[in-house]
C-alpha cells in the first residue's frame, strides 16, 4: 500500500488502457485470476483488520493518491477510508480480490480516478448503491473494471455523467446498452476481450469519443451510425468477426488509427490481392495481343482462338497491356457525386503497373483533378495498410 500526496492521474492514451502499465496486453489477458482457494470467516476477518490498522497508521489529511497492496480481500472497503484519506482523488484497489466496494466509496468527493481491475467484481452489490446521484457521479472522471466478471454493464455506471474513460476489458459483457448514450462525455471506451456480439446504433451519440476498442469479441457488423462519431481517432475491431465495414466509415475524417486484423474481411481481403503469376498460355495470348502478331482463325484451334478473344484491356493508358485470367485487384477511392468517397476495384495487367482514377479518354485532366487523383492514391495504400496492419 502506498500514499502520496500528488502524482497526475492515468487518463487516455493513444495505445494505452487508463490504469495499465506500459507493455501490459488489454484484453483476454486481463481475465480475473482463477479463484482462490476459499478462506475461513475468521482468516477474512483477519486480513480485513490488517488493512483497516495499516490505513489507520499511514491515514493522511492530504493524501491524494493511495494504492492499496495485491492480497486477499473479500468484502467492501474499509469503513474509515474517507475519514483517514479525505483529500484522496485517486484510489488504486487493482488484484486485492474485492467482490463488492461498498458505500465507503460513495464519501470520496473528490475523487477523480478508480482503478479496480483484476478483482472479482460482478456480483450484485459489486457497486453500491446511489453511485450517480452521490458527489463521486460527478467527480469521476477515470474507472478501470477491466479483468473482473461483468456480465452486463452496471446500470449505476449509467448515471455518472462526468466519466471521461471507461474500461472494462476482459470482463464476461455479451452486448452494449443502448443507454451507454447517457456517458456523453465519454472519451476512451475500452470494451475488448468480451463476448459482444453486436454495436448499438446508439453508441454514435457520444460526440466526444475519442477511442474506441472494441476487439477481441464476436462482433459481426459495424452499424453504419458509427460515422457520426466525428472525434473518433482511433478505432480497434481485430479478432472479431466482421466480413464487411459499412461505406459510412469513410466518413471518419479524423480517423488515424484503424485496427481490423484477425477478421474475415481481412483474410478474405488478402486473398482477393494475391498475384497469381500468369501461365504460359496466358504470357503467349499477351504477347499476341500486345504485338498485334497476326492469325487467323484457321492457324489456332477453336479453344484458342476463342482464348485470345477474352483478353481485357488494362485500364492504365500507358500502359496498353491486357490479361486474361491473372490480374492484380486495387482498391482506388473516388469522388461519387461530389459528396462520397467510394471505393472501387481495379483490375490490373501487373503488380508493376499503376490505375489512374480516370480513363485512357480523360487523360487530359485539370489540375485540380490530377491533385484528387493523387489523393485518391493516397487514400488506397492507406486503406490497404489499414487492412493489413
Amino acid at each position: 500500500m502506498a500514499a502520496a500526496g500528488g502524482g497526475a492521474a492515468p487518463g487516455p492514451g493513444l495505445g494505452l488502457e487508463p490504469g495499465l502499465e506500459p507493455g501490459l496486453e488489454p484484453g483476454p489477458g486481463l481475465e480475473p485470476e482463477p479463484e482462490p482457494e476459499p478462506r475461513g470467516p475468521a482468516a477474512e476477518a483477519e486480513e480485513e483488520a490488517a488493512l483497516s490498522a495499516e490505513l489507520w497508521a499511514r491515514r493522511s489529511a492530504e493524501a491524494r493518491r493511495l494504492v492499496l497492496s495485491p492480497r486477499r480481500l473479500s468484502g467492501p472497503l474499509p469503513a474509515g477510508l474517507s475519514r483517514w484519506f479525505p483529500a484522496l482523488e485517486v484510489l488504486d484497489v487493482s488484484g486485492t480480490g474485492l467482490a463488492a466496494l461498498g458505500a465507503e466509496l460513495l464519501a470520496l468527493p473528490r475523487l477523480h480516478t478508480l482503478l479496480a481491475k483484476n478483482n472479482r467484481l460482478g456480483g450484485p452489490g459489486s457497486l453500491p448503491k446511489g453511485l450517480g446521484r452521490a458527489p463521486l457521479g460527478r467527480s469521476l472522471r477515470v474507472l478501470n473494471l477491466s479483468g473482473n466478471r461483468f456480465a452486463e454493464l452496471p446500470p449505476a455506471l449509467l448515471g455518472l455523467r462526468g466519466l471521461q474513460s471507461l474500461s472494462l476489458g476482459g470482463n464476461r459483457l455479451l452486448g452494449i446498452p443502448p443507454d451507454i448514450q447517457e456517458l456523453r462525455s465519454l472519451e476512451f471506451l475500452y470494451l475488448g476481450g468480451n463476448f459482444i456480439t453486436s454495436i448499438p446504433p446508439e453508441l454514435a451519440n457520444l460526440p466526444s469519443l475519442n477511442y474506441l476498442v472494441l476487439c477481441d469479441n464476436k462482433i459481426q457488423s459495424i452499424p453504419p451510425q458509427l460515422a457520426q462519431l466525428h472525434s473518433l481517432r482511433s478505432l480497434s475491431l481485430h479478432n472479431n468477426l466482421l466480413t464487411y465495414l459499412p461505406r459510412e466509415i469513410l466518413n471518419l475524417v479524423h480517423l488515424e488509427e484503424l485496427s481490423l486484423r484477425g477478421n474475415p474481411l481481412v483474410v478474405r481481403f488478402v486473398r482477393d490481392l494475391t498475384y497469381n503469376p500468369p501461365s504460359l498460355q496466358e504470357l503467349a495470348g499477351r504477347t499476341i495481343k500486345t504485338r498485334n502478331v497476326p492469325y487467323a482463325p484457321s492457324d489456332l484451334p477453336e479453344n484458342l482462338v476463342r482464348y485470345l478473344s477474352l483478353a481485357s484491356n488494362c485500364p492504365n493508358p500507358k500502359c496498353g497491356g491486357v490479361y486474361f485470367d491473372s490480374c492484380v485487384r486495387q482498391i482506388k477511392f473516388v469522388d461519387f457525386c461530389g459528396k462520397y468517397r467510394i471505393p472501387l476495384m481495379h483490375y490490373l495487367c501487373s503488380p508493376e503497373c499503376s490505375s489512374p482514377c480516370s480513363s485512357a479518354s480523360q487523360s487530359s485532366t485539370s489540375q485540380s483533378e490530377s491533385d484528387s487523383e493523387d489523393e485518391a492514391s493516397v487514400a488506397a495504400r492507406r486503406m490497404q495498410k489499414v487492412l493489413l496492419g
